[in-house]
C-alpha cells in the first residue's frame, strides 16, 4: 500500500528563504545567461554520414560478422526466427570490438520495467586483470541473458519482494546502441525484462507478443483475400510535445522537481490566447538546444524529422519518421532521455508531463499508428485498384470494430494522473473513444451499410473489389484535432497518449484489438466460403453485417463539443473520466479473455499491470498533496502573513500619523488578503486531515485510489484556488515562487 500524505518522512528538495530574492536572481540569471552553441557541424559530417555511427545496425555488422552469421541475423530481424544461440558469441565478441573502438567501457542490459521508465545496470567490458595488463570480455551468454535485482521494479503482486531473481533477455530486434555522455561512454543493449517464473515485468515483451499476434492473424486474412505476404509489421511515428523553462526557475519550484507539475500557480496575464507562438520563429537558444538533441539522435539512429513551436507559451514538438513500433517505443523512450539531458546543458529543464502548467495547452504524444506487408505495401492506403480497395476495406472494418467493441480498454491504457488534467480540456480528445475517418471515407462506409454507391458513383453497382471505393487522396478531408482516433490519409493517430507514456503499452493494447478483429473477420470469412458464397459477395456481407454492428464509433464532429457528449451516452459509448474509473477495465472477463487467447498476457501478467497502475497512481497523487502540504504552510503561508502584517502596520501607522485620514481602502486589502490567509491555513488543515483518511482508509487499491481520487485531490485543488488568489494580491516582491509570466516567457 502506498504511504500516505500524512508520511513527514518524505523530503522536499527547496530551501525556503524569508524574501524573494531568490526569484529576482533567477530572472537576473536567465538574462545573463551565454548562448551554448550547438556543437551539431554538418559541413564536417553530413547528416548522412553521421546517421546511424553508434548503433549496432546492419551495415555494422555486415562490415563486422561473418557472411553466414550476418544472414542468420537480418532472418531474425526480418521474420522473427530465433537466432541460434552457438552464433551469439560471434555477435557479441564484433559487439565488443566495436564498442571500444567507440570509446565505450561498459555495458548495459537497457531495459524498460513498468516504472514507466528505462532501466540500465552497466558492467565493465573488463573480465580480469594479471601482471600482463588487463583482459576485456563479452560472451554470447553476457549479451543474451542478464540479471538484475528484480526486487525494488514494480511487479504487481507477480512475485513476493523476498523474490528478487529477474532477468533481461536480449532483443536482437532493436539494435544496440552507445549513449554518450560528460563522463563516457555505454553499449546500450535494448532486452525485455521478466521474472524467475517468466512473467512480463516490463513493457517491451507484452509489445513483441503482440506483434507476433498481429502478424498471424493479419497473414490469415490477407491470405483469404488473395495477399500471399509472408510478414506484416506495425508501424509507429510518435508525435513527442514538451515544454522547455529554464533551470533557474525549475529550481525555485519544488513542485516541478518532485512532481513534473507546478500545483500554484495564478493565469498568466498573457497565455496562448493570442496564438503567436504555434509554429512561430524558434528562438536562438531554443534552437540550440534543438539542434544539439537532433546531433546526438542522429547518431543513435533515431531519425527524427520535423521541429517547431507548439501552442502554449515554451511548448516544443518534435515528430520522427515513421519505424517498426518496437524500435519506435525504444527511440521514443532514448529520445525523451537525451531531451533531458541535453536541456540541463543549455541550462534548460525539459517537461514531459501532460499538464505541467494550468491555464495553457498541456502536452501529449500523438502515436501514428499503420500495419504494413514485406512486400511495401501500408494496408492502410486506399489504393486505386479494385483489389487494393477490397483489401483496405476490410482493415478498415476490422479496425472500426476493435475500437467499438474495445474502447473502453483503448481508454484504459492511457489512463494515468497526468493525463487526467489533459484529456477533454480543449486542447486534447476525450474520455470517449470515437473515430474519425473524414468525409468522402465516412460516405463510403454508410454507402456501403445501406448497400447503395456512394454519391458521385450513382451508376455504379455496389461491389466490394470492383469500384465502390472513389480516389482517396492521401488528405482526403480536414484534420480532426479533437478527434481521439482519426484516421489521416493512410494511417491511424491516437491522439490521447499522454506525453510522459512509453507508448509500449498503447500499441499493445492497439495490436491486441485489431489482432483479436482480424481472427473475428477471417472467421466469418471461412464460414461464408465454406457455406458456398464467392469472395466478392463473402467479403461484402461480412464488412456490411460489421460495419453496421460497429458504425456508433463513427464521430465526424466536435468532439470537445457537449452535443457529442450527450449524442455518445445515446449511442452508448462509455465515458470513463478518469483513471479510477478507468484501470478495473483491465480486471473485465472480456479483457482478460483477448490477452489470454491472444497469448500477451496471462490472467497474472495483466492482474499485475492493474496493481500497478493503480499503485502509481495513488503514489503520484500522494506525492503531489504532500508537496501542496509543504508549500502550502512553508512558502505561501508565511508570505501571505508578511505582506498581512506590513498592511496592518501601514494602517496603525497612518491612523497614529493622522487619525482623522480615511484608510478604509487599506483596510479592505487587509480584509481581502487575511480572510485568504484564513481559508488557506483552513484548506491545508483539511488536507492534512483527509490524509489521515487515507492511512486509516480501505486496504484495497481500488478503494485507496478513489478515495485519492474523490476525496485529497479536490482538497488540494481546494488549497490551490485561495493560494492562486492570494498570488495576485500579495506585493510581488514578497512572493516566493516563479510565476507562470516568468517561467514561460523569459528563456
Amino acid at each position: 500500500m502506498t504511504s500516505s500524505v500524512h508520511n513527514r518522512s518524505q523530503s522536499v528538495s527547496h530551501t525556503t528563504h524569508h524574501s524573494n530574492n531568490n526569484r529576482q536572481r533567477a530572472i537576473q540569471n536567465v538574462q545573463d545567461r551565454q548562448l551554448v552553441k550547438s556543437s551539431a557541424d554538418y559541413q564536417k559530417a553530413p547528416i548522412q554520414e553521421v546517421f546511424g555511427t553508434n548503433v549496432f545496425n546492419r551495415a555494422t555488422m555486415r562490415t563486422l560478422l561473418p557472411k553466414t552469421v550476418y544472414k542468420a541475423v537480418v532472418r531474425s530481424l526480418d521474420y522473427g526466427e530465433s537466432l541460434d544461440p552457438a552464433l551469439a558469441d560471434v555477435v557479441a565478441n564484433a559487439m565488443k570490438d566495436w564498442a571500444i573502438s567507440k570509446g565505450a567501457t561498459h555495458f548495459t542490459h537497457w531495459f524498460q520495467p513498468m516504472t514507466g521508465l528505462t532501466a540500465e545496470k552497466h558492467d565493465s567490458f573488463l573480465s580480469s586483470t594479471s601482471d600482463e595488463g588487463a583482459i576485456v570480455e563479452f560472451s554470447g551468454k553476457n549479451l543474451i541473458q542478464g540479471e538484475p535485482d528484480a526486487s525494488s521494479f514494480p511487479s504487481g503482486g507477480i512475485r513476493s519482494t523476498f523474490e528478487a531473481r529477474g532477468y533481461t533477455g536480449w532483443d536482437p530486434t532493436s539494435p544496440a546502441f552507445i549513449m554518450e555522455s560528460i563522463s563516457g561512454k555505454t553499449l546500450c543493449i535494448p532486452t525485455i525484462f521478466c521474472s524467475y517464473s517468466g512473467h512480463a515485468l516490463d513493457k517491451k515483451t507484452p509489445l513483441l507478443r503482440s506483434l507476433d499476434t498481429i502478424n498471424k492473424s493479419g497473414l490469415r486474412l490477407l491470405k483469404l483475400l488473395g495477399n500471399n505476404a509472408t510478414r506484416l509489421t506495425c508501424t509507429v511515428g510518435a508525435e513527442q510535445e514538451y515544454f522547455l523553462i529554464d533551470e533557474s526557475f525549475y529550481l525555485l519550484r519544488p513542485d516541478l522537481i518532485n512532481c513534473g507539475r507546478t500545483l500554484f500557480g495564478a493565469k498568466p496575464p498573457k497565455g496562448q490566447e493570442m496564438e503567436d507562438h504555434y509554429w512561430g520563429s524558434i528562438r536562438e537558444r531554443v534552437l540550440s538546444f534543438m539542434m544539439d538533441c537532433e546531433a546526438e539522435l542522429y547518431k543513435l539512429g533515431v531519425p527524427v524529422k520535423t521541429r517547431h513551436n507548439e501552442v502554449a507559451p515554451a511548448q516544443f514538438e518534435v515528430a520522427p519518421i515513421f519505424e517498426g513500433s518496437n524500435i519506435a517505443t525504444d527511440h521514443n523512450m532514448v529520445l525523451m532521455e537525451v531531451f533531458r539531458k541535453t536541456a540541463q546543458k543549455h541550462g534548460f529543464r525539459c517537461l514531459f508531463h501532460e499538464k505541467p502548467f494550468s491555464g495553457v495547452n498541456g502536452s501529449g504524444k500523438h502515436n501514428n499508428w499503420s500495419i504494413a506487408d514485406d512486400k511495401g505495401n501500408n494496408l492502410l492506403e486506399p489504393g486505386n485498384t479494385p483489389n487494393e480497395n477490397k483489401q483496405f476495406l476490410v482493415v478498415l472494418t476490422a479496425i472500426i470494430r476493435a475500437v467499438n467493441k474495445y474502447g473502453s480498454l483503448l481508454r484504459t491504457c492511457i489512463a494515468t494522473a497526468g493525463n487526467d488534467h489533459r484529456l477533454g480540456a480543449n486542447e486534447a480528445p476525450p474520455a470517449i473513444m470515437s473515430i474519425y475517418l473524414g468525409d468522402t471515407l465516412k460516405e463510403v462506409v454508410e454507402s456501403i451499410i445501406a448497400n447503395k454507391a456512394p454519391a458521385g458513383n450513382t451508376n455504379k453497382k455496389l461491389q466490394i473489389g470492383v469500384s465502390t471505393l472513389p480516389e482517396l487522396p492521401r488528405d482526403d478531408s480536414d484534420r480532426n484535432r479533437t478527434s481521439p482516433f482519426a484516421f489521416t490519409g493512410n494511417k491511424f493517430e491516437f491522439r490521447a497518449v499522454g506525453s510522459s507514456q512509453s507508448v509500449g503499452w498503447p500499441n499493445t493494447v492497439l495490436n491486441a484489438m485489431v489482432a483479436d478483429s482480424f481472427d473475428y473477420l477471417a472467421d466469418k470469412l471461412e464460414a461464408e466460403i465454406k457455406a458456398g458464397t464467392d469472395l466478392n459477395n463473402a467479403i461484402q456481407k461480412v464488412i456490411k453485417d460489421t460495419l453496421t454492428e460497429h458504425e456508433r464509433v463513427l464521430f465526424n464532429g466536435d468532439n470537445y463539443s457537449k452535443d457529442w457528449h450527450e449524442e455518445a451516452a445515446k449511442r452508448g459509448l462509455p465515458n470513463l473520466k478518469n483513471t479510477v474509473e478507468a484501470l478495473p477495465v483491465l480486471n473485465e472477463p472480456a479483457t482478460k479473455e483477448l490477452f489470454k487467447k491472444l497469448h500477451i498476457l496471462d490472467e497474472q501478467e495483466l492482474e499485475s499491470r492493474y496493481n500497478v497502475m493503480l499503485e502509481g497512481y495513488c503514489k503520484t497523487v500522494n506525492v503531489e498533496a504532500l508537496i501542496t502540504l509543504t508549500m502550502g504552510n512553508t512558502m505561501i503561508l508565511p508570505a501571505a502573513l508578511e505582506y498581512q502584517g506590513r498592511l496592518a502596520n501601514v494602517i496603525v501607522q497612518t491612523k497614529a500619523a493622522l487619525s482623522s485620514l480615511d484608510t478604509t481602502m487599506q483596510e479592505k486589502m487587509l480584509r481581502e488578503v487575511s480572510e485568504r490567509v484564513s481559508k488557506l491555513k483552513l484548506a491545508l488543515e483539511q488536507l492534512d486531515a483527509i490524509s489521515h483518511e487515507a492511512d486509516e482508509g480501505e486496504s484495497d487499491l481500488l478503494h485507496h485510489a478513489r478515495f485519492y481520487q474523490e476525496k485529497i485531490i479536490p482538497s488540494m485543488n481546494n488549497v490551490r484556488t485561495i493560494a492562486d488568489e492570494l498570488e495576485t494580491l500579495v506585493d510581488d516582491a514578497l512572493w516566493p515562487l516563479p510565476k507562470f509570466r516568468e517561467m514561460l516567457y523569459i528563456y
